[in-house]
């Protein structure tokens, strides 16, 4: 499926001692929400953090909405103001209290809406106590008020860093709603991409997937497709050897076997009393990152 890209990268490379970002070439669909998918250490919050302009000491080049460089995002004031981000780090100094913490987003940003602020922050249950300092939330509150924060905002993009991972489950269904939200206001014209180690709390929001593992991309794609490239197997435990050669990969107990196998290798099971099943995109994920990660053996 073509599409319109609202970030376009080119040969973008960070270096650590011993890791190595490394993405020839990356296109974030515009109008859907993308999850930035890997195991912790695979390079999400590096690439995130290059993108949101928060690391500028990396190689290679950047386009946002078709337009504007990396240079433009650094330079011109209505580009930033396009992008909200969110990241894992301390986003609030944690001396600043909650009232300090929504006076300077209305300095920093002029499409901050305060009214919009105090109105998410009261539906998402935040303490609602002016002095109160941001050090003393807990996790999952402390990235309630920072969700608000760029939802507060008129912007075009999204960057989120782990949205979902400090929330309980039922915040995180409210999340996908948001996000969903976000989206449909603007039908086509907004964009979100966000990381995420666990899809399965976020899979209802997802339109297009791209995991990361070892610093690099190794499978993209939007999710219906994802889903007719790769498919679930399940059979009996006496037939679990013969099927194997064909699998992307497997688990099994004492009963039976299940795994992924790429719809191209069905033919390969041809004659086998198999069931297939369309996967989730959780399930074709953990398939994914455990043909690429270390854990597995991967070097």
């Amino acid at each position: 499926m073509e599409f319109e890209s609202v970030i376009h990268g080119e040969s973008i490379v960070k270096r650590y001692k011993g890791f190595e970002l490394n993405v020839p070439k990356l296109d974030v669909p515009k109008g859907f929400a993308t999850a930035l998918i890997g195991e912790n250490g695979a390079g999400k919050t590096t690439l995130l953090d290059i993108l949101a302009g928060i690391r500028l000491d990396y190689q290679g080049s950047l386009k946002f909405f078709g337009k504007y460089d990396d240079n433009d995002r650094e330079n011109k004031p209505e580009v930033k103001n396009s992008i909200g981000y969110e990241g894992t780090g301390n986003y609030y100094l944690p001396s600043w209290t909650m009232k300090q913490a929504r006076e300077i987003q209305s300095l920093l940003f002029a499409n901050f809406d305060e009214a919009k602020y105090k109105d998410i922050c009261s539906k998402l249950a935040v303490p609602d106590d002016d002095n109160k300092k941001v050090s003393d939330l807990s996790d999952g509150n402390n990235m309630k008020i920072k969700l608000a924060g760029v939802l507060s905002r008129d912007t075009e993009l999204l960057i989120l860093d782990e949205p979902a991972s400090p929330l309980d489950p039922l915040m995180r269904d409210k999340l996908n709603d948001m996000i969903r939200t976000y989206l449909n206001e603007k039908e086509g014209e907004r964009s979100v991409i966000f990381s995420t180690h666990n899809i399965a709390d976020m899979e209802s929001v997802t339109d297009y997937a791209i995991i990361v593992e070892n610093g690099t991309i190794v499978e993209e794609g939007f999710v219906e497709e994802l889903k007719e490239k790769y498919i679930l197997v399940k059979g009996d435990k006496k037939d679990e050897e013969a099927a194997s050669k064909a699998l992307y990969s497997k688990t099994s107990n004492n009963f039976g076997f299940e795994g992924i196998c790429l719809s191209s290798k069905l033919d390969e099971l041809a004659g086998l009393p198999v069931v297939e099943e369309t996967p989730t995109l959780s399930q074709i994920c953990v398939a994914v990152m455990k043909q690429n990660s270390k854990l597995y053996g991967v070097n």
